[in-house]
């Protein structure tokens, strides 16, 4: 239904990829966990819809996985990105682009669950985004490329050691909403990472779907609204600036187990204009030379500074979000908000590169 290929456990495709079973189904495509017959390894393979304008974009993201694979060669932090092994085309209904990369583990988003009321220890936060940092680095400098959809279902768990790697494709063969589980940490033990592997797992950035050039945006509507940056929101050219403010919204909820934004519509007003309003709450009145200078201001705007549809608006601060709702101290928060700051800087050219994000003292200590 709706252009989709209909797949069977079993099937063979290519020759030689055998379907075990679907990990998750998205806007675009299936993803299913296959069998590579000839190198007897597990392998992803991402099916595109066939109805008209999916080849297009099939096309574009080989294109920017091979790019990367291309890059990769030169520059070491392609790793953090994941791997295109193969890709072809399968005839079915109308024609479709399957891309092949290696099986990594569950996304981050799964890891998560188990941490929901206090989000995940700091060390483990600090070196994921140490990792997504880098893999934007490389995509942003050396690839020419914008993510443009940066989240925890797009950040993949892998293990280093073959114990571990196996452990978490074993999470793949129920579902990719199941939640891993870790000893000590309130799960289920009957399907579990042992705790100290936790600071073993990596992690990569995935699905390139959305990605664009940094000089060919394909899209005015692009990121998951809790990620999308205040730019994108109001309608003005974006670049590369648009993947740190969505790494800094995953920052604040790998730390704490909350969106950082989670707007809603309401009965007068609308799901952006409540996000317009909670970002002006938490980071304060946007400049007037900032805010009329983008093409939807008068959208959400009266005058500089007033929204037309929510007058309300409650200011908080992120050391007090952290200390009031997650038990941070002062000194802890403190920290956290001056590395997340920067990241969110309303003018797109000001705020931090991914470079500068990895440098910054919260991150390296």
């Amino acid at each position: 239904t709706g252009g989709r290929h209909p797949m069977q456990e079993g099937e063979v495709f290519n020759t030689r990829y055998q379907v075990l079973h679907k990990l998750g189904c998205g806007t675009f495509a299936t993803v299913w966990l296959c069998q590579d017959m000839r190198r007897k390894k597990q392998v992803a393979v991402k099916v595109l819809k066939s109805r008209e304008g999916f080849a297009e974009i099939a096309q574009d993201e080989v294109a920017f996985l091979r790019c990367v694979s291309c890059m990769k060669k030169k520059d070491l932090a392609g790793e953090n990105i994941v791997c295109l092994l193969d890709d072809f085309r399968m005839i079915g209904e109308n024609g479709f682009h399957i891309l092949l990369w290696r099986a990594l583990g569950p996304s981050l988003r799964c890891l998560m669950g188990n941490y929901t009321a206090q989000g995940l220890p700091l060390p483990f936060v600090k070196k994921s985004l140490q990792q997504v940092l880098a893999g934007l680095h490389f995509l942003h400098k050396c690839c020419r490329i914008i993510h443009a959809d940066i989240k925890p279902e797009n950040i993949l768990l892998y293990g280093c050691s073959n114990r571990l790697q196996r452990l978490l494709m074993d999470t793949l063969h129920c579902n990719q909403g199941t939640e891993v589980r870790l000893k000590g940490a309130g799960g289920d033990l009957g399907n579990q990472l042992e705790e100290p592997d936790l600071m073993s797992i990596e992690v990569k950035i995935a699905d390139l779907g959305s990605a664009c050039w940094t000089y060919k945006p394909f899209s005015k509507e692009i990121q998951t609204q809790p990620y999308r940056a205040l730019e994108v929101l109001l309608g003005l050219d974006y670049s590369t600036p648009v993947d740190i403010w969505s790494t800094a919204c995953l920052a604040f909820e790998m730390a704490t187990g909350e969106c950082l934004f989670d707007p809603q519509p309401g009965k007068y007003f609308s799901r952006d204009d409540d996000h317009v309003a909670r970002i002006i709450e938490l980071l304060g009145r946007i400049p007037p030379q900032i805010v009329f200078s983008w093409n939807k201001s008068t959208k959400f705007f009266s005058r500089p500074g007033a929204l037309l549809r929510l007058s309300r608006l409650s200011p908080r601060s992120l050391p007090g979000i952290l200390a009031d709702r997650h038990g941070w101290t002062p000194r802890e928060a403190a920290a956290f908000a001056a590395f997340l700051r920067p990241a969110l800087h309303y003018a797109p050219e000001r705020r931090a590169s991914a470079a500068q994000s990895l440098r910054h003292a919260w991150i390296a200590a």
